[in-house]
């Protein structure tokens, strides 16, 4: 599993001195707990698909700091942000091409015989089903909405 992953990561960050990988993988941690708290409310379960996604959504804000902090001019926390980015892509499968995007995309109208508009949230479905954290999701559905729209 991923959490097992990132808990023997922080012991060996831990063991190392590592500080940015510390505090990241520990507030990474502390994101996973928060998530599993809100997932007993809603009866749900955080499978390895969940974290993906809870670690792409943590990478994507990660992402605007830096725009921000490129835009006002704060390199140093431009930095720190970027090392934070490195640490969790590291728990992340290998993102798909475009091409690979576009593939996946095809078989997922293909196999739930979409027609239309109507038709695209069960493609994101299937999407999200077999390639949580290999892909943008925000990314796809465009591609997806273009091939319905057609």
């Amino acid at each position: 599993m991923i959490r097992d992953d990132i808990n023997n990561a922080l012991k060996e960050a831990m063991k190392a001195k590592n500080e940015r990988a510390v505090s990241t993988l520990r507030m990474v941690n502390a994101a996973l707990k928060n998530a599993d708290i809100e997932a007993r409310t809603t009866g749900k379960d955080m499978g390895d698909a969940e974290v993906l996604g809870l670690l792409q959504k943590m990478i994507k804000q990660r992402q605007e700091s830096v725009e921000m902090y490129k835009k006002g001019g704060r390199d140093d926390l431009v930095k720190q942000e970027e090392e934070e980015i490195a640490v969790i892509s590291a728990y992340l499968p290998k993102q798909m091409s475009e091409a690979e995007v576009a593939a996946a995309i095809d078989a997922a109208i293909k196999e739930t015989g979409a027609a239309g508009m109507k038709d695209m949230g069960k493609v994101i479905a299937i999407l999200r089903g077999k390639y949580a954290g290999q892909m943008d999701f925000g990314k796809a559905s465009g591609a997806v909405k273009a091939k319905l729209s057609d």
